[in-house]
């Protein structure tokens, strides 16, 4: 899924895909403080630009289109340094990061860039890791991350996102991303879900997917879910609104994506899609509408 779309002379260039979750279910919480999930990640055409290039010596990483803080703390920057410790190289690059996907709304962008910098690093410096040995690196980042690196657009996981199971893609429709003005972090979400779930006294039970259940959007739709909504539309009712007007559109799924605040609908056609950006731009003018399309 991830592959350089440009590798001219000393340069790499790679499309780093967001995602979205067309059913995502958090399951028991583990000793070490991490849920156990179940999910169906599927990338969309959405994504951010990154752009390699040898350097004298360092990480030199500068990032457009976001502010996203010190560069140290990027998940591309900490990908690079795990790449060259591990493949016994002298660091030594210069990485151009073009955001485009928003930050902390639940669509992987900073997951997506960390895979596309193992990959293209791994070229770039004439493979010296083999896809085992990324795949574990990625795994280190972030629970994310392996799915960038699956080579499918479609894949159930389970764990933590680690434990995946790649699919083929399904058909590409139009879909439109929904991102508020503001950003929900991933503590606050499993804090709001632990809270209701205490309230009901409810333990939440793994259901076992099938590859069969996923194999079209009809199948989909029967499946979908985010089990993050409930308690954050109940927080941020406008959220509730905005998704039913996806809904009212004729999305064929609609839906929180992650831990939010994002949301996404995906539609049988574009005209279908249109007349969403038109029913959320008269009934939420303050949402930012994101036209794209699954991969």
């Amino acid at each position: 899924m991830i592959h350089p779309v440009d590798a001219s002379g000393d340069v790499m260039r790679l499309r780093a895909p967001a995602k979205i979750n067309l059913r995502l279910r958090i399951l028991a919480r583990e000793t070490t403080g991490y849920h156990q999930l179940e999910t169906i990640f599927c990338a969309i055409d959405l994504a951010d630009a990154l752009e390699l290039r040898p350097a004298d010596r360092g990480i030199d990483l500068v990032v457009e289109g976001a502010e996203l803080g010190p560069p140290e703390g990027n998940l591309v920057h900490r990908a690079a340094r795990a790449f060259f410790d591990v493949a016994g190289i002298e660091p030594a690059v210069a990485i151009r990061l073009e955001k485009r996907i928003p930050a902390g709304a639940g669509l992987g962008g900073g997951s997506s860039d960390a895979a596309a910098a193992l990959v293209g690093l791994n070229r770039l410096f004439g493979d010296p890791l083999d896809s085992d040995t990324i795949r574990r690196l990625g795994a280190d980042l972030g629970s994310d991350v392996p799915f960038f690196l699956c080579g499918s657009p479609l894949a159930l996981a389970w764990g933590r996102g680690e434990r995946l199971y790649a699919l083929p893609g399904l058909p590409q429709a139009p879909a439109l991303v929904v991102v508020p003005p503001f950003g929900i972090s991933t503590a606050e979400a499993y804090a709001a879900l632990a809270d209701r779930r205490a309230a009901a006294h409810s333990t939440p039970q793994p259901v076992v997917l099938s590859p069969d259940s996923v194999g079209g959007w009809t199948g989909i739709a029967e499946i979908s879910g985010n089990d993050f909504e409930a308690p954050t539309f109940e927080r941020y009712p406008g959220l509730r609104e905005a998704r039913n007007a996806l809904l009212d559109a004729g999305a064929i799924v609609a839906h929180l994506s992650g831990s939010g605040s994002a949301l996404f609908g995906v539609f049988p056609d574009v005209e279908a899609r249109d007349a969403a950006v038109a029913l959320l731009r008269d009934r939420a003018p303050e949402l930012r509408t994101i036209p794209t399309k699954t991969l």
